[in-house]
């Protein structure tokens, strides 16, 4: 095989420790070093000043959990070219797995160009999705956050949740602040209201009457203590209102978007790269001719969830281009193969309009129709003889 890389190291990640193992070729002869460092930042610099003093070049590791990302981040203040590679594409033959073999194993493997490369986003894309997944999570966990709330307040005998419909709305907010910042006059609390409310000044002061300990504040203030992210858009604005233009994406699902593949799509060299690595197409797996499944791949969770749930809403846009879709492929393929078609079409969009900043415009439903007149005409005239009918075409006058 063609020799890539004369001098590169592979890194065998774990919890504690790092094994690097150091590959150089001089005159045609192969030398290895195989050395342990431990993932403190102190013997990580110990790593990368050792791997700059033998002039490596190319240093590549497993995507092991989120044990790869200080190594990462500290060999990334080198002058390395460095390769993170999805541990399901670089297995060892099976018998033979140790630290050391895997080390030498992903420094072969680099040498000769074996392994692709995964998509690691800069700094401030990788911030930002932080704080997105992290929302998410939190999201989720709201109807249980806001159940404590209420089990806080009524331990407290604040019948809050009988005079307000959304105890976390504008005013069951300002009255709980107020009750955290010390406050107990029932009237005072009363006034924090707003005047939409149906329940009249009487009753909320009747509600707040409580016994409010120290306690009780100090849960409270642990309850709303929660992350309400806002992301710093800055060099994504301009992104996410572009992608805020496609039907279904709205302000929060376009961050998240933006937040997963970025804003750069150099590292994509076509929509179908793109797709293929949000795995939303078919895979591939034929043998001896015959295709055996057509299931798409496991990939990122964050990103593929958020794609069908917007594919989902911009399906119930009247006379647009992806509902047709969607009503096309489900009466072949059913609804959820249709839905993923809808999905990867709304990601091919979201590739041009990033790669050469144009805006959303929408084909139409009568795309389809337009681009088969003549495939539907010759369909037609097949139904209508398969019935019985003899049929002949002429265009209507002008």
């Amino acid at each position: 095989m063609e020799l890539l890389h004369r001098r590169c190291c592979g890194i065998d990640v774990h919890k504690e420790t790092v094994v690097a193992c150091l590959r150089l070729v001089s005159d045609s002869k192969v030398t290895t070093e195989v050395r342990t460092f431990q993932t403190t930042t102190a013997d990580l610099l110990r790593l990368s000043e050792w791997l700059a003093a033998n002039e490596c070049t190319h240093v590549a590791m497993e995507a092991t959990g989120v044990y790869w990302k200080p190594v990462w981040h500290i060999l990334n203040d080198g002058d390395f070219e460095l390769v993170l590679a999805n541990a399901a594409h670089v297995k060892n033959v099976p018998g033979r797995k140790t630290d050391i073999n895997d080390a030498m194993w992903l420094a072969e493997l680099l040498a000769h160009g074996l392994i692709r490369a995964s998509f690691v986003p800069d700094k401030q894309t990788q911030e930002m999705r932080n704080l997105l997944r992290t929302r998410k999570q939190l999201v989720r966990e709201q109807s249980s956050h806001v159940l404590r709330v209420q089990k806080t307040l009524e331990d407290a005998n604040i019948k809050l949740d009988s005079v307000l419909t959304d105890l976390m709305g504008k005013s069951g907010r300002a009255m709980i602040e107020a009750l955290i910042a010390g406050e107990t006059n029932p009237v005072k609390l009363a006034g924090l209201a707003d005047r939409r409310v149906k329940a009249s000044p009487e009753e909320f002061r009747d509600a707040l009457r409580g016994r409010v300990t120290k306690h009780h504040r100090f849960l409270l203030r642990l309850h709303l203590n929660q992350i309400e992210v806002e992301a710093n858009l800055g060099p994504f604005r301009t992104a996410v209102d572009l992608i805020g233009s496609i039907p279904g994406i709205k302000n929060l699902g376009a961050h998240v978007i933006v937040s997963e593949i970025g804003i750069d799509m150099s590292r994509f060299p076509s929509a179908a790269h793109l797709i293929s690595w949000a795995c939303i197409c078919p895979r591939n797996d034929e043998s001896a001719g015959k295709r055996r499944s057509n299931r798409v791949r496991k990939g990122s969770t964050w990103l593929k969830t958020t794609l069908v749930q917007c594919a989902w809403a911009a399906v119930k846009k009247k006379d647009s281009y992806l509902q047709a879709q969607f009503h096309r492929i489900k009466a072949r393929r059913g609804p959820k193969k249709a839905i993923m078609a809808v999905a990867a079409s709304i990601l091919t969009t979201i590739y041009h309009m990033l790669k050469n900043g144009t805006t959303y415009q929408d084909l139409g439903s009568n795309h389809f129709n337009r681009r088969s007149t003549d495939q539907q005409k010759t369909r037609l005239l097949k139904r209508l003889a398969d019935l019985g009918y003899a049929v002949e075409i002429k265009p209507l006058a002008a």
